[in-house]
């Protein structure tokens, strides 16, 4: 049994510091194989914020996956946005944008999003789809991890990412299995999977890590405990009112009709 940690949207410069500590104790009691964040590590990219985020990512003592998010590409500096957008990131997280990772017969193939011109919404670029496509295991279950949404409900006032739809599609084809996403702030499993538009991709829309947003109600983060054709899903929160996270809720998923549902 591979066990997966997401994380996503820490907003290190504008995050619940009180929560750090609660956090990286959570995660080092479930001993995960592989932590994934995607993305927005940072609040404004800022120096000073990427060095913080880098002494929390240090006491993880599992692996790591690292992509940026857009709020990881510095706002403020145009210039700097235009033409070396991703120089921070590398610096303080590593010279890779879209790292591959792989725990058993699990394999994590990731997506850098993150579209410097145009802030706020997001890309899959030109020959991303066909490499995640080329890196996929027949075999095995195939995750991909991104900081943009591939799908969005109704309720999403954000535009959804370019080529998202195409890329959707075609990952499904391929038999990538589930998705890991954040960017909303907002949690989204089943309703996505509700909606039945892409029944043989698990979409998991997970909130932000630690972002101080009080709108946000509360932080969180999943933990997926892959056993073959079955997820089980981990989610744990803190509530904004609270000092630390609550008991985890578990929710079961298989894929052995050939689409996903929950059991």
């Amino acid at each position: 049994m591979a066990r997966i940690l997401h994380l996503t949207d820490l907003h290190f410069g504008f995050h619940r510091q009180t929560l750090v500590q609660p956090l990286l104790s959570r995660i080092t009691e479930l001993r995960p194989d592989l932590v994934v964040i995607t993305g927005d590590l940072t609040h404004r990219a800022l120096t000073d914020q990427m060095q913080e985020a880098r002494r929390f990512l240090d006491r993880i003592e599992a692996p790591l996956m690292l992509m940026p998010g857009n709020h990881d590409i510095p706002l403020w500096n145009p210039v700097a946005r235009m033409f070396w957008p991703f120089r921070g990131f590398r610096k303080h997280f590593g010279p890779l944008l879209a790292p591959v990772g792989r725990v058993d017969d699990v394999r994590v193939l990731s997506v850098n999003s993150a579209d410097p011109y145009v802030w706020q919404r997001g890309k899959i670029r030109q020959g991303e789809i066909g490499r995640i496509i080329g890196g996929v295991d027949p075999l095995g279950t195939n995750i991909v991890a991104l900081h943009h949404p591939l799908q969005q409900l109704p309720r999403v006032d954000k535009a959804l990412a370019r080529r998202a739809r195409e890329a959707l599609g075609r990952l499904e084809a391929a038999g990538v299995q589930v998705v890991l996403s954040g960017h909303l702030h907002r949690w989204a499993l089943d309703e996505v999977l509700d909606t039945g538009r892409h029944p043989r991709v698990l979409q998991i829309q997970t909130g932000t890590a630690l972002c101080a947003r009080i709108s946000d109600r509360w932080n969180e983060f999943v933990l997926l405990q892959v056993d073959g054709p079955r997820i089980v899903v981990e989610r744990h929160r803190a509530p904004m009112d609270k000092g630390g996270f609550q008991p985890p809720d578990l929710a079961a998923y298989s894929r052995a009709s050939g689409v996903w549902r929950r059991v």
